[in-house]
């Protein structure tokens, strides 16, 4: 083995350093250090701020968004089930809570997290045939998604 190449091996090493002064018991008797008291000196992984935003990154976090809001959804569906089993009077108090203008709001978004939703499923399951993993193909898949989600959200709510 070449010196640059251990050099540079054992540069990349991390260090332990201790996190306090004082030695602990077990560690003057064993000569060890105790489990969770050692820190390393390594860089962090990068964070979304270090990353420029591309559109297939929005579009993935938006796939998960949308999972999560598409369970609040489910439960405010079943509120709204639950309220036409219960008789006509709570019935239309529930009705007219989502009649309501932020009621309008959270019905369209949650329209369009589900066509979001399932396009990105669609994308994800020609994935998994192998399919589609060229940048171009990526980067279009995206968009179609993207737009695909926009124009049945709006087929649904202005004509069905």
């Amino acid at each position: 083995m070449e010196m640059s190449t251990l050099k540079y091996s054992e540069s990349l090493r991390p260090k332990s350093i201790k996190v306090g002064d004082q030695m602990d018991q077990h560690q003057r008797q064993t000569g060890q250090p105790q489990a969770g008291r050692l820190r390393s000196e390594r860089p962090l992984s990068p964070h979304l701020q270090v990353y420029k935003p591309m559109l297939t990154m929005v579009m993935s976090i938006l796939h998960r968004l949308t999972g999560v809001g598409l369970y609040f959804g489910a439960l405010l569906f079943t509120w709204w089930l639950m309220a036409a089993a219960s008789g006509p009077l709570y019935y239309e108090f529930v009705t007219a809570m989502f009649a309501s203008l932020p009621g309008k709001l959270f019905l369209l978004l949650a329209l369009w997290g589900f066509f979001h939703h399932l396009l990105g499923g669609v994308r994800h399951f020609i994935w998994d045939f192998g399919k589609g993993f060229d940048l171009p193909d990526v980067e279009f898949m995206a968009r179609l998604s993207l737009l695909g989600s926009l124009g049945l959200t709006a087929l649904v709510w202005f004509y069905l």
